[in-house]
């Protein structure tokens, strides 16, 4: 799965259609830099240096603190601005839906929860990953069987405002040297009182002697501010077998 090896995210129930998640990565994950439109809507969020997720390997996430991103609204403000522009009016809609500002208007900080993390491997039940509340799972986490396909479904509910470039990452080591580096832009979302459902491509673990053993790893949620939602730093093995239940 992705937190073990890289991969490309899918999705259910996107916040916002393909078209407009992949001009809003390309002009700030790519170049670096908000588009007008965007800064004058609001959608894009300035940087919050109180949440940013520090740990000794960023790897590309300077480039993120670096960018001006223009001022924070909340959501009742998005609405309501540039109320005159028919596209950017359309845009918001098809964003929000049927979100009740009255009750998620006021609040400047979105709030991101990931409600659950789970396993698939074709024939098997799947493996559901409990979520620690310090982010730490005691002890070996899971266990995957070499050579064997699997995928990662995880579900998070958005709350109080729009968050925007959610990104998965994640990162592997095996022996004290880096194996694997990730980063899956998941898009931009609304909140809503359903939860938001991904899951990513269908993969197949290493195989042989040298790829079984322990693995150490560090998954991290956060947004466009780099402000993290849940990091997770655990230990699993890829062995010959899957582990008896």
């Amino acid at each position: 799965m992705s937190l073990a090896v890289g991969l490309v995210s899918s999705s259910k129930n996107m916040g916002l259609d393909d078209e407009n998640a992949a001009e809003v990565s390309h002009k700030t994950e790519k170049t670096g830099e908000a588009s007008a439109d965007q800064l004058s809507t609001g959608m894009v969020r300035s940087p919050s240096e109180g949440s940013l997720c520090q740990t000794e390997e960023e790897d590309d996430d300077d480039e993120v603190k670096k960018i001006e991103l223009g001022p924070q609204f909340t959501l009742k403000e998005q609405i309501e601005k540039d109320a005159d522009d028919e596209s950017l009016r359309r845009w918001k809609e098809q964003l929000l839906g049927s979100v009740d500002v009255n009750s998620v208007g006021e609040t400047l900080e979105p709030e991101v929860k990931i409600m659950s993390l789970a396993i698939k491997s074709p024939g098997r039940s799947d493996i559901i990953l409990p979520i620690p509340v310090d982010g730490n799972p005691k002890g070996l986490w899971f266990t995957l069987k070499e050579g064997s396909r699997y995928s990662l479904e995880f579900t998070f509910q958005v709350s109080n405002n729009i968050v925007s470039g959610l990104k998965y990452t994640n990162t592997v080591w095996k022996t004290a040297v880096k194996v694997d580096s990730t980063k899956e832009m998941l898009g931009t979302f609304s909140p809503q009182s359903e939860p938001y459902t991904h899951v990513l491509p269908e993969d197949t673990t290493p195989s042989g002697i040298f790829a079984r053993g322990s693995y150490s790893a560090r998954s991290k949620f956060a947004d466009d501010d780099n402000k993290c939602f849940l990091e997770i730093n655990y230990t699993f093995d890829i062995r010959k077998d899957w582990q008896s239940s």
